[in-house]
């Protein structure tokens, strides 16, 4: 396992708000985000002949390149979170949130002279942007030092303000935070948690739901491993809360993947309480080079049955390719850094013997990917296209 490490530590009871990310949430969320023109369920590729050199049963990847044409699914959350926000401002039932309702005067009014601020690698603030221009109103994206111009650029094109500073992520989160705080009609919209600060968090997981419904019922059969990548963990989290309620009777095994830089949850795994990451995380998986982990997800995390994996760039550049340049057969899917790891951690996973063993990889281990965006950074997606790696 050179590229691998493994943990696996038993579940433990521990409270958690595992409970509000249920199949009828899921629903809930689904319905609001559905309201808007652009909803489409995202793609769920299966992937057989990649299945049969893996050794197992079924591989599904849910393909979120597609998302309201934003190239990531981060605008799930950011758009259910501000619209609940909204709705607390108003007093407005959720069950009465729609894409007709937020583009209404009533929550133009209570949104206006409002600034939503967050901190982002990429894909969470291209949905802020996003959701603060349906709003018709301001957003601010604070971006870590490294940031790749295309990923500013897009940000920019959605008309929010965009900084890129000389700190790391979790530095940019508490500037955006200290600077909503100070700002007259500031907003924070955050996906990680932090003590006086969870409200806003745990509407942006419950918007993450509306990819996990989808997905189950894209699929014909239950699976038995998810694959999840992990920046602050609030997909990796809602995802896995959503599956284990839906499927009591046979929960799916969660492994949970990040770079080996940026390894909080790996660690926090290893060591029984949370344990961060700091300084510099020199990773090209830019969306999960994030080295806190949120306590709402870390809590829920222990209740399931996970594993931990810190993967080497080595090994989403291999799932790149994986998925780019499939063997003969598959459907190819354009992912990035970030939404690669997990193939390229299934392939080392599967054909190490005892990480194998360890994860339950068997002739009957039904799998699924979330490949969480396309081309991000194109000039790096093609890069890795051309270096040489065997698969």
């Amino acid at each position: 396992m050179n590229n691998i490490r493994l943990v696996s530590p038993p579940p433990r009871r521990v409270e958690s708000r595992l409970e509000d990310m249920s199949p009828a949430q899921a629903q809930t969320s689904r319905a609001f985000h559905r309201s808007f023109p652009g909803y489409a369920p995202t793609p769920l590729v299966e992937l057989r002949a990649l299945s049969a050199r893996l050794g197992i049963h079924r591989l599904w990847v849910k393909d979120e390149s597609p998302r309201f044409g934003l190239n990531a699914f981060k605008v799930l959350g950011a758009s259910y979170a501000v619209a609940r926000h909204i709705a607390a401002r108003l007093g407005m039932a959720e069950a009465a949130l729609s894409c007709d309702v937020l583009a209404g005067e009533a929550c133009r009014e209570a949104m206006r002279g409002a600034t939503l601020f967050t901190a982002t690698d990429g894909n969470h603030g291209r949905g802020v942007a996003w959701t603060a221009r349906e709003l018709g109103c301001r957003a601010v994206v604070r971006m870590p030092m490294g940031t790749v111009e295309s990923r500013v650029a897009n940000i920019r094109a959605l008309g929010a303000e965009v900084t890129v500073e000389a700190r790391n992520y979790d530095g940019c989160v508490r500037l955006a935070a200290q600077q909503a705080a100070q700002s007259p009609g500031g907003v924070l919209v955050q996906d990680t948690a932090w003590e006086g600060y969870t409200q806003i968090p745990l509407w942006i997981m419950q918007g993450y739901l509306t990819m996990a419904l989808e997905a189950d019922e894209q699929m014909d059969a239950p699976p038995t491993h998810i694959f999840l990548q992990a920046g602050v963990g609030s997909m990796a989290a809602a995802v896995a809360a959503y599956f284990a309620q839906a499927h009591p009777q046979e929960p799916p095994k969660i492994v949970i993947v990040e770079p080996a830089a940026a390894d909080c949850f790996f660690r926090s795994a290893a060591n029984g309480e949370i344990t961060a990451v700091t300084g510099e995380m020199p990773t090209i998986m830019a969306g999960l080079a994030c080295g806190e982990p949120s306590p709402i997800a870390w809590a829920i995390l222990q209740n399931l049955p996970c594993a931990y994996l810190s993967c080497a760039d080595e090994v989403t550049r291999r799932g790149m390719r994986l998925l780019s340049r499939p063997l003969t057969g598959d459907r190819p899917i354009v992912s990035g850094e970030s939404g690669a790891v997990g193939a390229g951690a299934l392939w080392e996973a599967a054909g190490d013997e005892t990480a194998r063993k360890a994860l339950g990889l068997d002739a009957s281990a039904r799998v699924l990917l979330i490949s969480t965006e396309g081309d991000t950074d194109p000039v790096n997606l093609l890069m890795c296209d051309k270096e040489v790696i065997e698969v």
